[in-house]
């Protein structure tokens, strides 16, 4: 069985790369004659972030669409048309010469004309954002215009999605967000960290794991930090990530909380700043499943998320090992902080139970669903 994935590049430090580059490897190694390609467009010769397996082929089409990152709109536009259409040639010759058994796609650009090729592939989307993702003005009061092109948006997405072999979501949630769609199935992300020893939740410190992006919320965890540090002033939150920093920075400086709340770089470590850890808080107004939370939990760490679409109601059992919150309340946000704060044993128990309910997401549980699936479809 030869299996291909696609994904735009693999330098980037993010979830969509960590677990790909995780459940490749370990398909490559434990799946008995199974060959594993990565095909990415836009790698510009640097190193994959999270180290690929020699038995995972990499093949970069060298194709840069949205590099350089800061082009402007119309230099976008302009160059599109002549980009895009090297892209689509290149991957179909990739497909030609590899042959392979199912290719999955990660429903970017791709999914424009993989649906239709006739090259002897199985075709299988894989979703790692929720429904919002693909229209962010969903839910929200939009202009007439605005709102015809997003449906039609809508229907050119539910035609393509319609015309692959099998669509795979990471919860039950995001699931009926589609029923337009058939063929679907559920497979959770994998924890792709294993720990080697647990957070003992007597540090006074919380830790928030992320993009520094609007989606994630930090935001809105900062201002809760800042409600926080009134009750709490020994305690200190510290924040991993990358990406739009000044806004959030400007924003700590504005509340004068720099001395508790901390924006960190992203580390190769985290399972050790987890394990400093004795509450993390998932602020994000949606996601795709939230992996972080399942690394967390993995390390005995008690966990407090927004209830947001979708992951945190199915990967947290309230009251049990988590808490959930309204999405979006940051002063039920903060007080449930102060919960966990104030009640050294239900934040020890919690995180115990953390790390056992976190055991169903690994590895060993989540792959025969996977290999279960592509027998089905072979």
């Amino acid at each position: 069985m030869k299996i291909l994935y696609y994904l735009p590049s693999l330098y980037a430090s993010g979830g969509l790369e960590r677990v790909i580059v995780f459940k490749a490897n370990y398909f490559a190694s434990n799946f008995p004659d199974t060959e594993v390609i990565i095909l990415t467009s836009e790698q510009r010769g640097l190193p994959s972030y999270f180290p690929l397996s020699e038995r995972v082929r990499h093949i970069d089409l060298d194709v840069l669409i949205d590099y350089p990152f800061d082009q402007s709109a119309l230099m976008k536009t302009l160059r599109f048309p002549k980009l895009y259409s090297s892209f689509k040639r290149k991957f179909i010759e990739i497909l030609e010469l590899e042959k392979p058994d199912i290719v999955i796609s990660t429903i970017r650009r791709e999914i424009n004309f993989l649906p239709l090729l006739n090259d002897g592939s199985l075709k299988l989307a894989e979703f790692h954002v929720t429904k919002k993702f693909y229209n962010p003005s969903q839910g929200r009061p939009v202009s007439a215009i605005i709102d015809w092109v997003n449906r039609i948006k809508d229907r050119r997405m539910i035609h393509k999605l319609r015309q692959m072999d099998a669509l795979v979501f990471l919860t039950e949630q995001e699931k009926g967000f589609w029923p337009e769609l058939n063929n679907l199935h559920v497979i959770p992300n994998p924890s792709v960290i294993k720990p080697t020893k647990q957070a003992g939740c007597q540090a006074k410190n919380v830790i928030a794991v992320g993009r520094f992006a609007p989606q994630k919320g930090f935001d809105l965890l900062i201002n809760a930090w800042s409600l926080v540090l009134k009750k709490h002033p020994d305690w200190e939150l510290k924040i991993y990530g990358e990406g739009m920093r000044e806004n959030l920075q400007k924003q700590i400086d504005r509340l004068a909380i720099g001395e508790n709340c901390k924006l960190e770089d992203t580390t190769g470590d985290i399972e050790e700043k987890y394990c400093e850890s004795s509450i993390f808080v998932l602020s994000s107004r949606y996601e795709g499943f939230g992996m972080v939370l399942v690394e967390a939990m993995a390390c005995g760490v008690p966990a407090i998320a927004f209830d947001c679409p979708c992951g945190p109601s199915e990967i947290i059992r309230h009251g049990e090992d988590g808490l959930l919150v309204e999405n979006g309340n940051i002063s039920e946000l903060a007080e449930n902080i102060c919960v966990l704060i104030e009640d050294d044993e239900l934040r020890k128990r919690m995180g115990a139970k953390a790390r056992l309910n976190s055991e169903r997401y690994q590895m060993e549980h989540i792959a025969p669903q996977w290999k279960s699936l592509f027998d089905s479809l072979l």
